[in-house]
């Protein structure tokens, strides 16, 4: 399950640029608000299908009925010939996928506990799995000559139709509960109650941070692909094994988050919470410099070592931020103040980054004959990241205490 939930994303989500300006050739800001219904959706939809979940379906099936919904949208975008028709569609893929991340978490434990495992101990190696689905996903579309091309929607939805069936036929039950409190208002309901989290100074800054820093999450996700593929357009590096299987190359970075989780515990015993989304603040002006003068040839290194500083970036903001809100939040609001974190960064922030960005990259970064102009994309989306760390070290007051890292989830 792990491992499908995480193919199903990866078949299309780093490639979907090349099949949108190479072959679709459409505008660039247009490609902005596609990387926003990552964050549109993730707003709403999994409190909602969670709330289900709990209250009237089996989570199980509910997973499987969402994949098999989204499975056939993501077979019918192909057919789609119009970039404000696309936004839609693509949109109703993304209701129907993003609460799945959260329902495959909710699927994981239920089956773990009622089994009697230990969910702390068990859990992260089956996730770990969900990682490797996403590489070999960016592996197939590329090897098979997809990446620009149309069949990674093919090959995205027939993983989710195919996740669908396993779900209804292999997944053990998971019940809803049936002791809901009748009583529950609506703001407890929604996880509303939260947001009080607001009037800490603290908790309020640490969101706002977590908001601008989502906004870069998506970044090399959103253009990544396309960076290297584009230098195809360069004589001297136009034939190179590397420009031609791109994708391969940006997977590395997800390689390397697999390597990073288990260094967390280390760092955050070490440092401290503020330190580690410290080091991974820098790690992403680290990932977004070497991206500005790499090259496929010479410069090869600096593009490897962009992938492999990004595991640590990405898991060590996600992993160590989860658990600063599971160590200084109520435990009767922790559920909401997990969503509420993921909300920023997957939520506003994405939509943040994902429109700014293709504003920026179409006005600003495109030469006059259809090309973007990698190195400052890059360089203004590095400044941009050592802005944000320079003001989270000012503004951002934690004090380091021992942590438990038996909280420590992935």
């Amino acid at each position: 399950m792990s491992f499908f939930q995480f193919f199903v994303w990866g078949a299309w989500l780093i490639t979907i640029a090349n099949y949108w300006f190479e072959t679709k050739q459409w505008d660039a800001v247009k490609f902005g608000a596609i990387f926003s219904t990552l964050g549109l959706s993730s707003l709403f939809m999994p409190t909602l299908m969670g709330i289900i979940a709990d209250r009237w379906i089996n989570a199980e099936k509910l997973y499987g009925i969402l994949h098999l919904l989204g499975g056939l949208v993501l077979f019918y975008l192909p057919e789609v010939e119009n970039p404000d028709s696309f936004f839609w569609w693509i949109l109703l893929a993304m209701i129907f996928y993003m609460p799945t991340i959260a329902l495959s978490n909710s699927v994981g434990y239920s089956v773990l506990k009622s089994n009697g495992f230990n969910v702390i101990k068990h859990f992260p190696p089956i996730r770990v799995w969900g990682t490797i689905g996403f590489i070999i996903a960016m592996w197939v579309t590329n090897l098979s000559g997809n990446k620009a091309l149309a069949g990674q929607f093919y090959i995205a939805g027939g993983a989710a139709i195919f996740l669908a069936v396993f779900a209804f036929l292999f997944i053990p039950k998971c019940i809803p509960n049936k002791d809901v409190k009748s009583n529950n208002n609506l703001i407890d309901l929604f996880g509303l109650n939260a947001f009080k989290l607001f009037t800490s100074s603290k908790m309020a800054m640490f969101f706002i941070f977590s908001m601008f820093l989502g906004a870069a999450l998506q970044l090399t996700n959103m253009y990544g692909d396309l960076y290297i593929s584009e230098f195809k357009n360069v004589p001297e590096y136009a034939n190179l094994w590397v420009v031609e299987h791109s994708t391969i190359i940006m997977s590395i970075s997800q390689i390397s988050e697999t390597v990073f989780i288990l260094a967390i515990p280390f760092f955050l015993r070490k440092f401290g919470i503020k330190k580690v989304m410290l080091i991974s603040m820098f790690a992403w002006v680290l990932r977004f410099g070497l991206l500005a003068y790499g090259n496929p040839a010479d410069g090869l290194w600096m593009i490897i070592l962009s992938c492999i500083v990004y595991g640590m970036a990405f898991d060590f903001f996600n992993v160590s931020g989860s658990i600063f809100v599971e160590t200084t939040t109520d435990s009767s609001i922790r559920s909401s103040a997990q969503g509420l974190f993921m909300m920023m960064t997957n939520g506003f922030g994405a939509i943040l980054g994902s429109y700014s960005s293709g504003f920026l990259i179409k006005n600003y970064f495109t030469f006059e004959n259809g090309l973007n102009d990698w190195y400052h994309i890059w360089i203004s989306f590095s400044i941009y990241a050592l802005i944000i760390t320079v003001l989270f070290a000012i503004f951002f007051k934690h004090k380091h205490v021992e942590i438990d890292t038996n909280l420590i989830q992935h």
